[in-house]
């Protein structure tokens, strides 16, 4: 049974991310996921800068947002952000938005990223080392 490495942060919803009825645009909560991201990577040693270091982007190559509930301007979301290990040259995440007050589940999604050479953009067909030594490192492997 693999380890699941997972990650917890609270983000205000801001008053730019909302329509004129207070309520937030969907697009927003793919930025919600980011803000998921970013806080997995803080916690786990696996930031966007992390990859830039080691001479590779990771751009998003698939995104899916199912909705649950609105958000409105002024709500607190929990983002919880799960990593799923994978063998392909891919990183995969999960996540589920809660409203920090009523707990309720707002949405639900997942994202994949893959690995390009930063000079070259060229996409890698296995797992940098680097990549595999954080894998190791954290027990997926």
């Amino acid at each position: 049974m693999q380890k699941k490495l997972s990650d917890r942060t609270e983000v205000l919803v801001r008053f730019n991310e909302a329509d004129p009825l207070g309520i937030v645009w969907h697009g927003h909560y793919i930025r919600y996921f980011e803000d998921g991201r970013e806080s997995f990577g803080e916690k786990y040693a696996l930031r966007y800068l992390d990859f830039y270091k080691k001479g590779f982007v990771v751009p998003v190559v698939h995104v899916e947002c199912n909705f649950k509930r609105s958000l409105k301007y002024g709500d607190k979301v929990i983002v919880e952000t799960q990593y799923n290990p994978c063998e392909a040259a891919k990183i995969k995440f999960s996540y589920r938005l809660f409203n920090a007050a009523t707990k309720e589940l707002v949405a639900t999604g997942s994202s994949v990223q893959v690995f390009l050479e930063k000079d070259k953009s060229v996409l890698q067909l296995t797992n940098p080392d680097f990549f595999e030594k954080w894998k190791k490192e954290h027990g997926l492997i």
